[in-house]
């Protein structure tokens, strides 16, 4: 796949740039609705011109009850020969963060080879990440006292120095008690557990652990950097209610199971893009100067375990981005 994911790898970060171009125009009119919509489109218009036969393993639309980005649905040309690939997208995580105009809104996509991308049954999972130094020391299964003791011991570092990611939800009080307990710091965020859980392994953003109840699509996602980048996720399904614990269980599947990264991610060969779209830990969002828009993203591949960050410069005097359902629009003037 090496040649491969030099032809593609910049296509990918064209694809989230337009999501995030395009998410942006709708930035604080809170319209959650409408930014996904957008995004969506523009991300399915911009992987058609993608010389890959693409199948969506994980989307958004059962989720999110959304109609596009859907799992198995087709994207790319799909020309003979082209490769044939697995992919997981979220045009948005962090829709709520859009339409408010709050921070760490992120646009993002993962391509591997077709076969490798574990698909989760339930909406949500019960999600361990952390960075390099602690990947394959930490255990899901024990307490979260326990977890921060060795996660301390491993650092060098009082558990006072531990920084710790929750996602501020009412499901998370008993998790947020017993860290505060243990004593290391806590940083509560209201939305995007993909730029979160990233951010476990990128040296400057100073956090060590994400732990939490998220988004199943989302640890994909997640697992797709982390492989790059040396870290791990840990997971659990975690059913929403007894209807879902029943499927499960008629599926064959064990709530009780830990996905590991490789389990997620089964290919050596992945490529990740991400774009911001509000300003984050992980990337600045869309900035606008004189019929300017500047991106900032960041592209990893597993194979070198490369990191590039790119800032693009976008003249909007004559940027066009392909919508699915429109055809080509002028940024500028495009109806949306």
């Amino acid at each position: 796949m090496e040649k491969i994911e030099k032809e593609i790898t910049l296509e990918l970060v064209r694809v989230t740039e337009a999501a995030s171009l395009m998410a942006s125009k709708f930035l604080g009119r809170g319209d959650k609705e409408a930014v996904d919509k957008i995004a969506s489109d523009s991300m399915r218009g911009m992987l058609d011109y993608i010389d890959m036969q693409g199948v969506v393993i994980i989307g958004e639309g059962e989720k999110d009850k959304a109609p596009m980005l859907y799992k198995g649905e087709q994207v790319g040309n799909w020309e003979d020969g082209t490769p044939e690939l697995d992919i997981a997208v979220d045009p948005v995580d962090g829709t709520r963060l859009v339409a408010y105009g709050l921070p760490n809104a992120i646009s993002v996509i993962a391509a591997t080879d077709r076969g490798s991308i574990e698909y989760l049954p339930t909406f949500y999972s019960y999600k361990l990440a952390v960075g390099p130094e602690l990947a394959g020391k930490l255990d899901i299964n024990a307490s979260i006292r326990e977890n921060l003791r060795v996660a301390a011991a491993i650092l060098n570092i009082d558990i006072s120095e531990l920084t710790v990611v929750i996602l501020n939800r009412d499901r998370h009080r008993e998790i947020i008690n017993e860290v505060r307990k243990v004593g290391a710091r806590i940083k509560l965020i209201s939305d995007g557990d993909i730029a979160a859980a990233i951010a476990t392994a990128l040296p400057d953003s100073y956090v060590d652990i994400y732990i939490g109840i998220g988004g199943s699509p989302e640890a994909i996602l997640a697992a797709a950097a982390l492989k790059s980048l040396g870290g791990e996720i840990q997971i659990k399904l975690w059913p929403i209610d007894e209807n879902e614990r029943n499927l499960l269980a008629e599926k064959g599947y064990d709530a009780s199971k830990v996905y590991k990264t490789d389990d997620l991610i089964k290919s050596e060969n992945v490529i990740f893009a991400a774009t911001g779209i509000t300003d984050g830990d992980l990337l600045r969002g869309v900035k606008y100067s004189k019929n300017k828009a500047i991106t900032e993203s960041i592209v990893m591949r597993s194979r070198s375990k490369t990191l590039r960050k790119i800032i693009s410069y976008h003249d909007l005097r004559y940027k066009t981005i392909p919508l699915k359902s429109e055809g080509e629009i002028r940024f500028l003037n495009g109806h949306i």
